[in-house]
């Protein structure tokens, strides 16, 4: 017998664990650093790769596109993730240099929402965060050629298996089209989750003056 989706989903229960609480009017002025303290206590608190972030873009028509995407980090230039930049997000960030991030912690019914303008980073960025990270990272962007059509599967392992002996063998060889992004936001949401679903939301809005912070209802 196939598995009823209906009813699965209606068994599953949400924040059946103790969520921590959240007082807005203790928030620093920036969302920086809330969101430094928020990360800092999902890695505390077991979250599974918080560091994992929803990216959304849009292509040349304006019709959506979503993927789950790495943070490489974050300061006061902005939110940075990398890519090919012939891959299909990086074509709809050249197209349309505007994106969402979306990162969910459910160890503690936190979410933190981002939306801005997209830039690309120098080369001699985008190659020193490339060759920061790890052998496995830089074989997969020798491989390339990200969001083509893939003929077999033994095309893959035969390309990826070259990559691999290419990465161990040059750990600083460069790959041109890999791009480091930044998205700097105008706006940061911060969402506490509460059991009996008096959900925190908390807004802040870049201005010319500095951010802004307001509440919104859940």
């Amino acid at each position: 017998m196939g598995t009823d989706l209906h009813d699965l989903l209606r068994s599953l229960r949400v924040w059946d664990i103790d969520l921590p609480s959240f007082d807005p009017a203790a928030t620093p002025a920036d969302p920086l650093a809330l969101f430094t303290t928020w990360f800092a206590e999902a890695v505390a608190a077991g979250q599974v790769e918080p560091h994992t972030m929803s990216l959304a873009t849009a292509d040349a028509e304006g019709l959506p596109d979503v993927r789950t995407v790495m943070l490489h980090g974050a300061d006061t230039s902005g939110w940075s993730f990398a890519t090919h930049a012939g891959s299909t997000k990086g074509r709809q960030l050249t197209a349309r240099p505007y994106a969402a991030l979306g990162f969910y912690w459910p160890a503690q019914g936190r979410q933190v929402r981002l939306r801005g303008p997209v830039t690309t980073a120098p080369s001699t960025d985008s190659q020193a965060d490339l060759h920061a990270r790890s052998t496995g990272a830089l074989a997969a962007a020798l491989t390339g050629r990200q969001s083509e059509v893939l003929g077999s599967l033994e095309e893959l392992a035969r390309e990826s298996q070259a990559a691999w002996e290419r990465a161990q063998r040059e750990p600083d060889a460069p790959v041109p089209s890999w791009t480091l992004y930044r998205l700097r936001p105008e706006e940061v949401e911060f969402f506490q989750g509460d059991a009996a679903r008096r959900h925190v939301r908390l807004l802040y809005r870049r201005t010319e003056m500095g951010w802004t912070k307001e509440l919104r209802w859940p």
